[in-house]
């Protein structure tokens, strides 16, 4: 899944095109709207919660998206070529006069009433770039399972919303424990949420997720996607392993085994 900050910028960038336009044209190419005609609504907003985008409309309707793995919005001058993929993985398309906004590979793409839209987001944790950002309410969530692993629940979204995987690993590697470090014996989770707060929000008007204070793409993380390669601290070779063994996670899990120091898997990769 994307971080919260890639999904923040999506949103912008797609608000900043869309917001206060009128709809001339619109097509959902799923099922269960295939023959919805949003033609002559106005765009009222686009607004991130966690993950999730919502795109509401006059009347009482939002489109609801995910992005998940692969999924992704382009936005084209109304006329030009579309670049972003082939024909058939575009779900729904958004014109108005000036610009259309074209989702790719969507896996979710859902229209419903604005006042249900707690009905698809009304389970998240505090949203880290939201405006009601309460970093006292994720502590609480967090700490109802101490026995969790620190990533898993960071990257839990019922806890808090916007964390994804590049985020869970730096932050362990910054508290200096491992991924697998139960929630309940880490004493400095209100200073880890306060970093993934202050990194989130440095990074979401510019791509790449940097933790270390670099841009350059060999630098820019201490652990994330930097397997057998020497950590930017120490020199040790950075290890790799799933976040969980055997319950489908694929996730890999980055860590230092000299700065980080907590369990720690078995099996590694």
């Amino acid at each position: 899944m994307p971080e919260g900050d890639t999904v923040y910028r999506t949103a912008a960038r797609l608000h900043q095109a869309l917001a206060g336009r009128l709809l001339t044209g619109a097509d959902f190419r799923v099922p269960a709207h295939a023959t919805a005609d949003l033609s002559g609504r106005r765009v009222l907003d686009v607004t991130p919660r966690g993950k999730h985008l919502l795109t509401r409309f006059d009347g009482d309707l939002t489109l609801h998206t995910h992005l998940r793995m692969d999924g992704s919005w382009e936005l084209y001058r109304t006329g030009e070529r579309w670049r972003g993929g082939a024909a058939h993985q575009i779900r729904a398309v958004l014109v108005t006069a000036e610009h259309t906004a074209v989702g790719y590979r969507l896996p979710v793409v859902e229209l419903l009433r604005s006042a249900d839209e707690q009905r698809v987001v009304g389970h998240l944790g505090p949203d880290l770039l939201g405006p009601d950002w309460d970093l006292a309410e994720a502590l609480c969530r967090l700490t109802e399972q101490p026995e969790l692993p620190l990533a898993e629940a960071l990257l839990d979204q019922r806890k808090l919303a916007g964390i994804g995987n590049v985020y869970a690993n730096e932050l362990c590697y910054l508290a200096g424990v491992t991924p697998w470090t139960p929630l309940g014996t880490v004493p400095t989770l209100d200073r880890i949420l306060a970093r993934a707060h202050q990194l989130l929000d440095a990074n979401k008007l510019r791509p790449g997720h940097p933790t270390t204070g670099e841009t350059r793409p060999d630098r820019r993380n201490f652990v994330y996607g930097r397997a057998r390669r020497p950590c930017l601290r120490c020199g040790t070779a950075i290890r790799t392993a799933p976040h969980a063994q055997g319950q489908g996670r694929d996730r890999p899990a980055f860590w230092c085994p000299r700065c980080q120091h907590g369990p720690a898997p078995t099996v590694r990769r």
